[in-house]
């Protein structure tokens, strides 16, 4: 498999807060902190709101990756993770060697969703050692199964050494790059992630994601005719999903398009019947909002929206969303994106969006 990135090898800093904190909604995350993303030459380091971080380095030739996570808090743990593909295509049947300027660390393959296995994990007692040679190396490869994969360290010392500044440790006992005397008592703990409680769940008889027909008074909104325009004539426009959020609330998703593997839904709230319809606001932890998911669903009994875009089709970048019902809005809930297409599994995306 041939995996290429898909963003600029440089791109402008970003940090974001949704819009949708505010203290006039118990369940909107008032007190979160920033998350933020930065590109160091071909390094990238992410930081979720409560300073959960992570950096990706890719393949200098071939295809790979390595993931560095720091955990925030004076005892944040480190994680090392490896991403490669031996050319036989069954997948990795025994461990990675990590080989870092001479030094050799060795990563256990992960079971999970994604067959064949091609993730690979340094055993937690040796992790942090593993990060730390990272960190000061100039030259890292990847081996297994008679095969080596070079991953490239340009930028790999800036991005740990920002998020070491992000999570303050600097100068201290614990960080990767500038350590120093400082005890690890000193590094502040994790800035509390903002509290999402849904609302209970209700009987949705007669309501579903199957066999569904638009109210009239949606269909008569002017963005869903367009949508109903764009999609007329095709199996897609039968893809109308609904649900019964309260008594008196009702959730519509009229399907608007569909790529080779995107699906594009644009949400409504109604009144019973589809009466008084207006747009969701769905934000993300970018800042920005909208009415629309891509692969959306919506699950009645955890109360929550759901949406998946993917990058391109194998599903390797992109941005996974979760909104929960609150009882008066959507609210963002979870969010993980992973902006470079390099071949990471979306179990291992950067979080930008917790709560709790």
């Amino acid at each position: 498999m041939t995996l290429a990135a898909c963003s600029p090898a440089d791109q402008a800093p970003a940090a974001s807060v949704p819009a949708q904190a505010t203290a006039s909604d118990p369940g909107a995350p008032a007190s979160a902190a920033l998350s933020e993303s930065r590109k160091f030459r071909d390094w990238l380091a992410v930081c979720d709101n409560v300073n959960d971080c992570v950096a990706f380095g890719p393949a200098s030739e071939g295809t790979g990756w390595v993931r560095v996570g720091s955990a925030p808090g004076p005892d944040g743990a480190r994680t090392v993770t490896v991403g490669f593909w031996p050319s036989g295509g069954d997948g990795l049947t025994g461990p990675i060697t990590l080989t870092l300027d001479g030094r050799r660390h060795i990563a256990t393959p992960v079971a999970g969703d994604h067959d064949p296995v091609s993730t690979a994990e340094v055993r937690a007692a040796d992790a942090a050692a593993a990060a730390s040679d990272l960190a000061g190396g100039r030259t890292l490869t990847l081996a297994a199964g008679g095969e080596t994969v070079p991953i490239s360290l340009s930028g790999a010392a800036a991005a740990l050494l920002w998020i070491d500044e992000r999570q303050g440790r600097l100068d201290t006992v614990t960080a990767l790059v500038r350590k120093g005397p400082r005890p690890a008592t000193s590094v502040p703990g994790a800035p509390a992630a903002p509290p999402v409680v849904a609302a209970p769940p209700i009987a949705q008889t007669g309501f579903g994601d199957t066999g569904q027909t638009l109210p009239p008074a949606l269909e008569d909104v002017p963005a869903v005719k367009a949508c109903r325009a764009e999609t007329g004539g095709t199996g897609l426009s039968d893809a109308v999903m609904s649900a019964r959020l309260d008594a008196s609330t009702e959730l519509w998703a009229v399907p608007c398009f569909a790529g080779a593997y995107n699906i594009g839904h644009d949400w409504y709230l109604t009144g019973p019947n589809g009466r008084n319809p207006r747009a969701v606001s769905l934000q993300s932890a970018d800042g920005e909002s909208g009415a629309g998911t891509i692969n959306g669903g919506y699950d009645a009994g955890a109360r929550t929206l759901t949406a998946f875009s993917k990058g391109r089709g194998i599903g390797d970048c992109g941005t996974a969303s979760t909104w929960t019902w609150t009882g008066r809005a959507f609210v963002l809930s979870a969010e993980t994106a992973m902006t470079e297409c390099w071949g990471v599994p979306v179990d291992y995306w950067p979080s930008t969006w917790r709560t709790r």
